[in-house]
């Protein structure tokens, strides 16, 4: 079987059988891997929580729907932003590029510091890998290593993303996005 070569922009959609609840049904930008490990945001957790509640001055300046999301469950209590980014042009002040089309915004500077990008979301927390663990669980099959779409961080259907992923990749990859989340009342 050849191995899959993970990059930072990639996506981790969790297989439709992965048990782990903190990922089941996951889409997960990946922003970091080296021999250390892999660090990534789940795209598709929104929570109950304004944006303006934890970061009143970054309300008007994330993509909708306005809300945190859960990037995952490790460092609950910090924050992380994505931004998509136009291709081709430097990144604003503010925001470092991670690969292609996604940076990391710098949440302590002013929000105008980050005029210029396509769209932001803000993430409590996120996953985390330490090094060679996600690598052995992309080989052991629990997740599907897909291109991240900017349009994917920024979804205004964030709880679609999983079956939209899975939909575009066309073939069997498709079909699986209509399996039931309970296996059992198929």
């Amino acid at each position: 079987m050849e191995q899959t070569r993970l990059a930072p922009g990639d996506l981790l959609v969790a297989v439709p059988q992965l048990a782990d609840e903190n990922f089941r049904r996951a889409v997960v930008l990946l922003l970091h891997l080296d021999e250390e490990g892999a660090l990534g945001v789940v795209l598709n957790r929104e929570l109950d929580v304004a944006v303006g509640s934890v970061l009143p001055t970054w309300q008007d300046v994330v993509a909708g729907p306005p809300n945190l999301f859960q990037g995952g469950p490790v460092g609950l209590d910090g924050a992380l932003a994505v931004a998509t980014l136009v291709a081709g042009v430097d990144p604003p002040r503010a925001v470092t590029r991670v690969a292609g089309a996604f940076g990391l915004a710098d949440l302590d500077a002013e929000p105008e510091a980050v005029r210029g990008v396509l769209g932001l979301r803000v993430f409590a927390g996120h996953a985390g890998w330490s090094g060679g663990q996600l690598e052995a669980e992309v080989a052991a099959g629990d997740w599907y290593v897909f291109p991240a779409l900017p349009s994917d961080v920024v979804t205004a259907d964030p709880a679609g993303l999983w079956k939209a992923v899975m939909r575009r990749q066309g073939g069997a990859i498709a079909i699986l996005s209509t399996a039931p989340v309970d296996p059992s009342l198929n």
